[in-house]
């Protein structure tokens, strides 16, 4: 089957959206599409066609009527007609996955969404082997990292938010306060003169203001009134200093204050500490990643988690650091664990010893470059040694489905962050949330429900998500994906010191580990 095109044409005749899969001149494929009206005919007798196809010379095109609309495919006379009618049952059920309605106004608002939807179904001219629910994830390009951005983002400008408006409050109490005392201190003093202290008063002030020194004769103002002027002065220098503050640390909101903001607030310190982590000459990264694929009813269809450690020296006094590692690969349940190290590094004394040390000093490392020095794959044989396990249960009923899907933490000694999972949901429909541990968020452009938990530890090792859909099946509440990370690694493997080649000198270093999900899918 070679398809050429993808096309949807209003009742009329007009070609809303056309998206073309095979290399073709412009004017071939707008005689193409401009023949399609005169082929099927339009109006009211075309909407009572029963067949689905029509054939020129060199090229078929395969129709499906929707409403107000035709969705058809240009396709070459040598083609599978079955194939074809596939084809085009997928593209028809793509059209109401991104448009409400099959109006000619809402093909064209959603025209971009459709095209990008078209190729992945098509490629090259070629059918590929996807599902709705597939295209539905490659088309969404979801950003785990650009979700938690956003998120910390949000919170430093709610933090700098509150924080402005305490110290607009501040200003405006302490601008009465010396209004009032400049008021009583002149008693008798002329209207002219409160005026002036009035209209002095009005720049913003501060309560902290110190005395300011007596101006000369020369710049001599009212009782009051130049008193009043002072501080407001005193607090414009402030509020200025504190936006200079914001500018220069390149963002629109302020560093988050302590105590102030709550859990996301604290979050988006924990983030910014992390960042500032002081580097040594020597400095360690572990990282690893899961990828995960669980059947819906239980057990593990497949499970791996791929894990390396890294080295960066930043002087050349550093470059035949050894490494001492901790190594509990061995100890892990449910888990075979296969270890590689560079080439470069000595084998035998990592068996003996767990050191990364180089076989020779002729091969160091490089400075300023991260270099990776051990690897590990990791088989996962049973599903309780996942960190997280999901249960989802979708239950059937005449008016509905309802929804419960569980999580149960089973490594108490990993803190899980960010924890995302996203339950896609039938067309148009809207969940009603009955129990949530956490937040949730409903992506109606999507057909998204998205549970989100900050943490997940050991004081918090199960929670609940419950919510009912007035329609729709258990397997359009699948795939469920889960999104998280955390600062411990599944292996057991980590650096304990450094130390020069020839261990006669211990060697400072720092170290980071991050743990992240690749992919972790109930199915």
């Amino acid at each position: 089957m070679v398809l050429i095109a993808a096309s949807i044409f209003s009742k009329a005749g007009k070609a809303l959206v056309s998206r073309q899969f095979v290399e073709l001149p412009r004017a071939r494929v707008e005689g193409l599409l401009d023949a399609f009206p005169k082929l099927v005919g339009t109006g009211k007798d075309s909407s009572n066609r029963q067949h689905t196809f029509v054939e020129t010379d060199s090229v078929r095109y395969v129709f499906h009527p929707l409403d107000n609309i035709y969705m058809v495919l240009i396709t070459t006379k040598n083609s599978n007609i079955l194939e074809d009618l596939e084809s085009l049952r997928l593209f028809t059920r793509v059209i109401p996955e991104y448009c409400r309605s099959n109006e000619e106004k809402e093909i064209l608002s959603k025209a971009f969404e459709l095209i990008f939807a078209f190729d992945e179904v098509v490629s090259l001219g070629y059918r590929e082997s996807v599902n709705l629910a597939q295209i539905r994830t490659f088309t969404e390009m979801d950003s785990h990292e650009e979700r938690v951005f956003l998120q910390i983002k949000s919170a430093q400008e709610k933090a700098a938010k509150e924080q402005m408006d305490a110290r607009a409050k501040e200003f405006k109490k302490a601008q009465k306060e010396a209004l009032s005392k400049g008021l009583s201190s002149k008693g008798g003093m002329s209207s002219m003169s409160s005026a002036t202290a009035i209209s002095s008063s009005s720049v913003p002030l501060t309560a902290s203001a110190a005395p300011t020194p007596a101006p000369s004769a020369s710049h001599a103002r009212p009782s009051g009134g130049g008193k009043a002027l002072k501080l407001g002065a005193k607090a414009g220098k402030d509020d200025d200093s504190f936006i200079r503050q914001l500018r220069s640390e390149g963002q629109a909101v302020a560093p988050v204050a302590a105590g102030a903001g709550g859990a996301g607030v604290r979050a988006a310190a924990a983030q910014e500490a992390a960042a500032s982590l002081k580097r040594e000459p020597v400095h360690v990264r572990t990282e690893e990643k899961l990828v995960a694929e669980v059947p819906r009813d239980g057990g593990l269809k497949s499970a791996e988690v791929f894990g390396t450690v890294s080295v960066s020296v930043g002087a050349p006094d550093y470059n035949t650091v050894a490494l001492q590692m901790r190594n509990n690969a061995d100890a892990a349940e449910g888990m075979g664990v296969m270890i590689t190290v560079h080439p470069n590094i000595d084998k035998a004394a990592w068996a003996a010893s767990s050191i990364l040390r180089l076989k020779s000093a002729n091969k160091p490392f490089p400075t300023n470059s991260d270099v990776g020095v051990l690897k590990w794959k990791a088989t996962i044989q049973d599903e309780d040694a996942l960190p997280i396990t999901l249960t989802v249960w979708p239950q059937e009923a005449p008016d509905g489905c309802q929804v419960n899907i569980e999580y149960t933490l089973k490594r108490t000694d990993m803190t899980l962050n960010d924890v995302v999972i996203t339950v896609p949901l039938p067309t148009a429909t809207t969940p009603v949330v009955a129990e949530c541990e956490g937040s949730y968020e409903y992506q109606k452009s999507r057909n998204q429900l998205i549970w989100m938990i900050p943490v997940i530890d050991a004081s918090n090792e199960t929670g609940v998500l419950e919510f009912v859909t007035p329609n729709g099946a258990a397997d359009h509440f699948f795939p469920v994906s889960l999104r998280f990370s955390a600062q411990e690694t599944m292996v057991d493997i980590a650096v304990e010191s450094a130390q020069k080649m020839d261990g006669s000198e211990v060697v400072s270093h720092s170290a980071i580990t991050n743990f992240v999900v690749d992919k972790y899918d109930i199915v």
